[in-house]
């Protein structure tokens, strides 16, 4: 028989855990327990599951580890350490409340991105400074041609339903946000 893992066993933030806690999750799914040790040792992952198995979280609290983990001082302007791309402005929207449930008790702060509304108070929110940037590839494409924000620091990439994106025809724009991030052995890549 296995033996269930627990979050607490993972090793994360404290952080993290209330966070969890206060969520009401205590055992992670299968994809979680086989993804988020992977990627708490620093090796880039790519995980099929069914939709909501929970996928997206494993790899949100992989991504807020590393970033609690490297905490130093922080600049005066933040800049995103994490950058998670979507392929439409629905799961953009999903990502973001997940990761405001994740991090509630991180500090960190979140900005989303995605085409169709909210032009000025998505570029105030990112220039303003962000730690997790989450959206669509067009729109982060737009602002970061605007020099809205920078992508050189950061630490994770996430591309979620990446398979999706490659089917709507945003590999030329993901290859352009990709090389504007720190090489792929100085981030972790999750997708």
């Amino acid at each position: 028989m296995t033996e269930t893992v627990q979050f607490d066993s993972l090793g994360l933030a404290p952080e993290l855990l209330r966070a969890l806690t206060d969520s009401g999750y205590t055992t992670p799914t299968p994809i979680q327990a086989q993804a988020i040790p992977l990627a708490l040792a620093g090796g880039d992952l790519m995980a099929g599951a069914q939709t909501g198995t929970g996928k997206t979280a494993a790899f949100l609290i992989a991504a807020y580890q590393r970033v609690l983990n490297a905490e130093g001082e922080r600049p005066e302007q933040r800049q995103p350490l994490v950058f998670a791309l979507a392929p439409t402005r629905e799961l953009a929207i999903q990502i973001a409340k997940d990761a405001e449930v994740l991090g509630a008790h991180t500090g960190l702060k979140i900005g989303l991105a995605y085409g169709g509304t909210d032009y000025e108070k998505q570029r105030k929110r990112l220039s303003d400074g962000v730690d997790l940037l989450i959206g669509t590839p067009g729109r982060i494409i737009d602002f970061f041609k605007q020099g809205v924000f920078k992508l050189d620091r950061v630490e994770v990439a996430i591309l979620d339903e990446a398979d999706r994106m490659f089917d709507l025809g945003f590999i030329k724009d993901i290859r352009y946000l990709l090389r504007r991030l720190p090489s792929p052995e100085k981030r972790l890549n999750l997708l």
